[in-house]
């Protein structure tokens, strides 16, 4: 069968390229032509740390043509763009962004990205951005094109930054659900949608303060990129019926005459415009490029010279206790290691911890703390660098640094603490299901809580360790910033921030991206040359060649592409869609149930 066949030619693949894998060598480099443009055309979502690539599905994607959605690395993208503004075979940039996706948390990333492009530009080579529609994060790169074309019927649409959730108060009442939440903070919103059939006043307030700054950001962006005045990206979003009537409601012109795009043209117009600008490839089928993947990969990763080095850690996604693959959440036990591994390594002289987080388990955020202050203790420089959210349980772990850099638009704060525990003891006594028993001590009835009811005694348990841990949360903040407790709770309270704000507030000392950070972590270590390393889970080489060698060789052979996936595991989809499902509940897995997470935060 087809199992039986793919095993044969799995055996052919590896020993035909065993000599290669032998050799030193690997996949053949990608060829860059002489003119080229640098088609940056990333399918999946822009991330601060992508998961592990399998090999054999990378493969599989490269040996039979197709490419899925993925995890697309910001810093990737940004050393590919930089790389091609030195290449003197890099003539210009085509952005073709339409299967880019950019969360709207994200908007730090988007910004960095800008910022690299913008570099580019003084190079004096020529940025064009292509595409049917733009997105609002989207054409925040595509603003910075020399020339922005659009589908003739495309469209570009902003809708600003918004946070709404859904209550459920009145669903778990008629439901017979009973919530029992202890919070600290003001504005620690997390736990709303079980309490109240609304958002907070304090809540709104909050997330309107910081989500407007967001806007004031974007808007001043590309409105001095685009040329345009102060106020038009306001008028064309809050207006946009309007805008839309005054050309005859046809999205495009409306994009056009508003000065947001350059030329309207369908598909093959603009491929025959990138033709006239880098010219026509050997087959007379499109236009020369190199895409991005393949440039990535042909430039190789960053190396690792005599130089001392500072060693990257980064801790992105929600933070949970135990161990954690890259990509798909901060483990405590896994950003730890890394720290204690840049510890031990003598070549490392600073630190930066970049951190994309939520925020999360507050044991697993002292666990990571507890490796900082190793590694200060040692006299290691340790500078953090904020991505697009450090909050909460993100703010735990920078506290501590010798410096703290984030960047304008970065989501911080939320210092607070939360527990949630539902029962269910209404919709079992509705059902006809009794909860009886005994126990040894006053607090055995804990046994009982979920189908039985959470005792007063059990109840007080819970608040009290949420207020010693956000008194904990004000120790660690205060201690690492030198501020006064009482000064940290007035601008804490659960209230969120952006990185601007932050300056001001104390909470972050530097508005810079993580560059800069690298650049001050090595002014601390007193480094005039070093490398720059990230200590992080990787493919090994020999991981990769075997993907490889058994993805060719079926390719070759005729094996259907989801046959030879389901080679290696004919439950791998089944497992993804309830890994899926499940992750969100497995995050909240903190041995003493205290959170410090910001889920308005998109965490």
């Amino acid at each position: 069968g087809v199992v039986g066949l793919a095993l044969v030619l799995l055996l052919v693949g590896l020993f035909s390229n065993a000599s290669t894998f032998m050799a030193g060598g690997g996949a053949p480099a990608a060829h860059v032509p002489s003119n080229a443009a640098l088609l940056i055309n990333p399918n999946g979502v822009l991330v601060e740390e992508a998961e592990p690539a399998d090999p054999f599905e990378a493969a599989l994607q490269q040996a039979y043509g197709s490419e899925e959605p993925a995890q697309i690395e910001v810093g990737e993208v940004a050393r590919a763009i930089r790389h091609a503004a030195t290449d003197d075979r890099i003539k210009g940039i085509v952005l073709d962004l339409t299967y880019l996706y950019i969360p709207e948390i994200s908007a730090s990333k988007a910004h960095y990205l800008a910022t690299a492009l913008e570099e580019f530009k003084k190079t004096g080579k020529k940025i064009y951005s292509i595409g049917d529609s733009y997105s609002q994060e989207q054409y925040l790169l595509a603003s910075r094109a020399d020339e922005i074309y659009l589908h003739d019927k495309g469209s570009v649409v902003f809708v600003g930054y918004a946070a709404y959730d859904g209550y459920v108060k009145s669903f778990l009442e008629k439901i017979l659900v009973t919530p029992h939440v202890f919070r600290v903070g003001t504005f620690k919103a997390a736990v709303e949608p079980f309490l109240r059939d609304d958002m907070s006043p304090e809540a709104k307030e909050a997330n309107l303060a910081f989500l407007g700054s967001m806007w004031t950001a974007y808007k001043a962006s590309v409105e001095k990129a685009r040329g345009l005045e102060a106020g038009s990206i306001d008028r064309y979003s809050n207006d946009f019926n309007s805008v839309l009537r005054e050309s005859a409601g046809d999205l495009a012109k409306a994009a056009l005459k508003s000065g947001l795009v350059d030329k309207l043209a369908n598909r093959i117009e603009q491929k025959k415009a990138m033709v006239a600008a880098f010219g026509e490839t050997d087959d007379d089928i499109g236009y020369t490029n190199v895409e991005l993947s393949a440039y990535l990969a042909h430039i190789g990763a960053e190396k690792d010279g005599k130089a001392p080095n500072v060693a990257i850690v980064t801790a992105a996604g929600t933070i949970v206790d135990g161990e954690a693959a890259p990509g798909v959440a901060a483990g405590g036990d896994t950003v730890a290691a890394n720290l204690k591994t840049a510890l031990e390594d003598e070549n490392v002289k600073a630190v930066v911890l970049r951190i994309d987080s939520p925020g999360g388990s507050a044991f697993a955020s002292e666990i990571i703390r507890d490796g900082v202050l190793e590694l200060k203790a040692a006299g290691k420089p340790v500078v953090v660098s904020m991505g697009s959210l450090a909050a909460s349980g993100g703010y735990w772990i920078a506290s501590p640094g010798d410096e703290i850099w984030a960047s304008p638009t970065t989501v911080t704060g939320s210092i607070g603490i939360f527990a949630f525990f539902p029962t269910f003891e209404r919709a079992a006594e509705h059902w006809g299901i009794n909860v009886d028993g005994v126990g040894t001590t006053a607090l055995s009835s804990i046994y009982a809580a979920g189908v039985g009811p959470l005792e007063e005694n059990v109840a007080d348990i819970f608040q009290q360790s949420v207020e010693a841990g956000y008194r904990d949360f004000l120790g660690v903040v205060a201690e690492g910033r030198k501020l006064d407790a009482a000064y940290v709770d007035s601008v804490g309270q659960g209230r969120v921030w952006i990185g601007e704000q932050a300056v001001g507030l104390k909470l972050v000392d530097n508005l810079g991206d993580i560059d800069e950070a690298v650049a001050a972590a090595a002014r601390r270590a007193n480094l005039e040359e070093y490398d720059r390393v990230e200590i992080r889970e990787t493919v090994s080489p020999f991981e990769m060649w075997f993907g490889t060698a058994a993805a060719r060789a079926m390719a070759l052979a005729g094996v259907e592409r989801d046959d030879a996936r389901e080679t290696t595991s004919v439950v791998r989809k089944v497992i993804g869609a309830v890994e899926k499902k499940a992750r969100f509940f497995n995050e909240f897995n903190d041995p003493g149930a205290i959170y410090a997470r910001c889920v308005t935060c998109g965490g």
